[in-house]
């Protein structure tokens, strides 16, 4: 069975979808062409003409299709025209090194880091998703800066992950991403002698996306949001389109209760508004519940498709526990935490080296201090707040709403130090 499986992961499935599919809203019709490129095995050098893999699992066959003509507009909104293809674009001139057929995780993945990373223009940026939700989402001073900071963020998930890069591959970055297994690795272009660095990994996709310098048109533009149901029958929708542009966009927390008001004593500061913007960006393309920290433009604990929010306000803080002495571990001895607590348990290693790591975690509490903590939707109580809190949280985002809302200002107030909080008035549901 185990030997099938592996076969099937190799295995690039004949597909029975249309070469084109016409969708008509009332009288307005928009046409999808579907997509294939001719890509040599990396094994027979056989050239083969396909478009993608297989879907999410092996023996699901799948289609990709771009938008190629049809300008819908309904009611007021007009939806991105034709022309407009991003990932649904790729040709086989961007795949600088296809490896083997894409499967649709791939560019799903693909798809969704392009969906953060448009809102990410204040500097060099990288974002690492995996199953299409992000790992590790980083600014920094250089490309490289910011690959390492995205990528100690989370480097458990990040393995077998999707990177994009806001700013051509340089050598230097080129170098640190080849010391990590990453399935897609997509920039705007790749500088001389970073494709001889990255090809070493001969199944790597490596991937020229040039539309990137455009990115930020897509933050003003929705698309048709399909969605099929187990029954055959389909849900139809508008995409989101997120109001927080800028610092000013966000309203400090007030709200009344039976007759009185409630509102935050304590006024976020510069850099906590550049966090709680970040934060807001990078949420847009997380699955809900989600909660997130972020700290110093880098995120710190990401927790995701969760059913209660104190639940995955807690389950971000322990990945950020767990994430945070894996990078010191790293950092300090070269391997990974789970390894070293391994040599630990078998005798291998000194016991005192793991105690020193969960001690310095401990102290850091997981890089929570002073991080923000970015909400998809309100708070229905006060707890999820008060365990953000207990952690050294200095700033807290949601949209506001909640009957309880007062609760929640309350818990800010009350801290020491105290606590800031802004409402974005809109909330970040993706399902």
């Amino acid at each position: 069975m185990a030997e099938d499986l592996k076969k099937m992961y190799r295995t690039v499935m004949d597909d029975h979808f249309p070469p084109e599919i016409t969708i008509s809203f009332g009288d307005q019709t928009m046409v999808y062409r579907k997509r294939s490129w001719k890509i040599a095995d990396a094994k027979t050098g056989e050239v083969i003409e396909k478009g993608l893999r297989y879907g999410e699992n092996p023996g699901q066959e799948a289609a990709l299709y771009e938008l190629v003509n049809g300008n819908l507009v309904l009611g007021e909104c007009r939806f991105i025209e034709p022309g407009s293809g991003l990932v649904s674009a790729i040709t086989e001139q961007d795949m600088l090194q296809s490896g083997k057929h894409p499967g649709k995780t791939n560019l799903t993945d693909l798809d969704n880091a392009s969906n953060i990373m448009k809102y990410l223009t204040a500097g060099p940026a990288v974002v690492i998703v995996k199953h299409n939700n992000p790992c590790g989402v980083a600014y920094g001073s250089t490309l490289s800066n910011a690959y390492e900071k995205a990528d100690m963020a989370d480097r458990i998930a990040a393995f077998g992950g999707c990177a994009l890069f806001n700013r051509p591959m340089d050598l230097e970055t080129a170098e640190m991403v080849s010391k990590n297994y990453l399935e897609v690795v997509a920039a705007p272009d790749f500088e001389e002698g970073t494709m001889e660095i990255l090809s070493k990994r001969t199944n790597l996709r490596i991937i020229r996306m040039a539309r990137m310098d455009r990115l930020s048109e897509y933050t003003s533009s929705r698309f048709v949001d399909f969605k099929g149901l187990m029954d055959g029958g389909i849900i139809v929708q508008q995409s989101p389109l997120n109001r927080i542009k800028t610092p000013d966009d966000f309203t400090i927390a007030a709200t009344e209760f039976e007759g009185k008001t409630y509102a935050i004593e304590r006024k976020p500061n510069q850099d906590e508004y550049a966090d709680m913007l970040f934060g807001w960006q990078v949420e847009q393309g997380i699955t809900s519940n989600s909660v997130i920290y972020v700290k110093d433009g880098v995120t710190v604990g990401i927790g995701t498709g969760e059913q209660d929010r104190v639940g995955v306000a807690e389950i971000a803080i322990f990945k950020a526990y767990t994430k945070c002495a894996d990078a010191l571990c790293f950092k300090k001895h070269g391997v990974p935490y789970k390894e070293l607590e391994l040599a630990v348990e078998k005798g291998m290693k000194d016991r005192e080296l793991l105690k020193e790591i969960d001690e310095e975690t401990r102290e850091a509490k997981g890089g929570l201090i002073g991080a923000s903590m970015i909400s998809d939707a309100f708070f229905p109580f006060r707890d999820g707040v008060d365990v953000a809190i207990k952690e050294g949280v200095g700033a807290i985002v949601h949209p506001g709403g909640s009957m309880r809302d007062f609760e929640a200002i309350q818990a800010c107030n009350e801290a020491d130090p105290q606590v800031t909080m802004v409402f974005t008035g809109q909330r970040a549901f993706k399902h």
